[in-house]
C-alpha cells in the first residue's frame, strides 16, 4: 500500500500517515526518539545538553506530549535533588527502523 492508497477524499490529518505525523512531526520529537534510542535512559539535562539549542520549556513540553502519546517513559526518583529519567516505550521502539531508513536516507543525500 502506498502513501497515496490511504488519502481518499478526506483529511489527511486522519490517515495513518498523519496521525505518524501527529506524534513524531516538529523540530524535536525524533530528535528526542534519536538521542533515547541511541543512549537507553536519559536525564533532562543531558538531553537538554545533546540537543543544543531547545530551551527548557520546550523540551519539557515535546517530552510531555511524547509521555501522554505513549511513546516515553518518566522514571522519577524520590532523591535530592530529584533525578528523573527518560526512556523509550515499546511503541517508540517498533518505529525505529522507519527512523534507521530515514538516516540511510540523510546519509545517502546529505552534502558533505
Amino acid at each position: 500500500m502506498g502513501m497515496s492508497d490511504y488519502v481518499e477524499k478526506g483529511n489527511v490529518r486522519e490517515t495513518p500517515f498523519g496521525y505518524t505525523l501527529s506524534i513524531i512531526g516538529g523540530k524535536w520529537k525524533m530528535l528526542i526518539i534519536y538521542i533515547l534510542a541511541e543512549n537507553e535512559t536519559v536525564r533532562f539535562n543531558e538531553l537538554q545538553r545533546k540537543l543544543g539549542t531547545i530551551t527548557f520549556k520546550i523540551l519539557s513540553s515535546q517530552l510531555k506530549e511524547l509521555e501522554a502519546d505513549g511513546m516515553i517513559v518518566r522514571k522519577e526518583y524520590p532523591q535530592v535533588p530529584p533525578k528523573v529519567e527518560y526512556s523509550l516505550t515499546q511503541k517508540a521502539q517498533s518505529l525505529l527502523p522507519a527512523l534507521e531508513q530515514l538516516c540511510e536516507w540523510g546519509l545517502k543525500n546529505q552534502k558533505n
